[in-house]
C-alpha cells in the first residue's frame, strides 16, 4: 500500500512497506543541479529515516559526468542500498560505468529485472 508519494520534474518516488521506490520520468536529462534537486527533495521526503531503494532509472536520456559524481556520493545519503532499473542497452553502459568509476557509497547493483532489484535491496531492509 502506497503511504505518500512526491514528485518533482525529474522524478517520482514513494515509500512502500520499507522500501524507497524511485522512478525517473520519461527523457530527463540530469546535470549537476537536477541532481542536487533529486537529492534534496528524496532526503527531506525520507524524514531522516534510511531505506533500501529501488531505482528506475530507464527514463534518463542523459547524466553529465559532475551529476554522476554528486548523485554516486551524496546521492547515497539515507540510503542502505540501491536496485538499479535500466534497460536499454545504452542506459546499461551508462549506468556500468557509474558503478565502476563513480564508485557508489552504498551497495548498489544494475538490473533488467525489476523483481531481482527488488529482491536485492530487500536484503538490506
Amino acid at each position: 500500500m502506497e503511504i505518500d508519494s512526491f514528485e518533482n520534474e525529474f522524478a517520482r518516488f514513494w515509500i512502500e512497506g520499507t522500501i524507497l521506490y524511485f522512478i525517473y520520468k520519461d527523457s530527463v536529462n540530469i546535470n549537476l543541479a537536477a541532481a542536487e534537486c533529486i537529492v534534496a527533495d528524496r532526503i527531506q521526503f525520507q524524514n531522516d529515516v534510511a531505506y533500501p531503494v529501488f531505482c528506475d532509472a530507464r527514463g534518463i536520456v542523459s547524466m553529465d559526468k559532475p551529476a554522476r559524481d554528486y548523485l554516486a556520493k551524496s546521492g547515497s545519503l539515507l540510503t542502505k542500498a540501491v536496485g538499479l532499473l535500466v534497460s536499454e542497452q545504452v542506459s546499461v553502459m551508462v549506468s556500468y560505468f557509474y558503478l565502476k568509476i563513480n564508485k557508489p557509497n552504498v551497495p548498489t547493483r544494475l538490473f533488467t529485472d525489476q523483481l531481482a532489484a527488488i529482491v536485492f535491496i530487500s536484503n538490506y531492509i
